[in-house]
């Protein structure tokens, strides 16, 4: 049997596909949450088979999304919204 030569290309394609999908909705909807995120990325992305929830989302942009988005608490619902580090649009949204 031929042994397997692949360095986990699939597991990156799917990373890559995942930060580009959530940057491009963040940066059309600043001031997003995570359960908005998810619905876009299941509903609208067809990324059903991922296993998305907003918890694993939030743990995502926290930890490989840093250098391109930030979060800030909107006290209102009690939740982190998403936003593209440096957009003005961003900071101008109501909390």
């Amino acid at each position: 049997m031929k042994q397997k030569t692949g360095i986990g290309s699939q597991k990156r394609a799917r990373f890559n596909r995942l930060c580009k999908e959530v940057r491009h909705f963040v940066s059309a909807n600043p001031g997003c949450s995570a359960q908005a995120i998810v619905a876009n990325l299941n509903h609208d992305q067809r990324m059903r088979n991922h296993g998305l929830t907003p918890r694993k989302v939030g743990f995502f942009i926290t930890r490989h999304l840093t250098a391109s988005l930030t979060w800030w608490q909107d006290h209102r619902a009690g939740r982190r919204v998403y936003g593209l580090i440096g957009d003005e649009r961003s900071k101008n949204t109501p909390e």
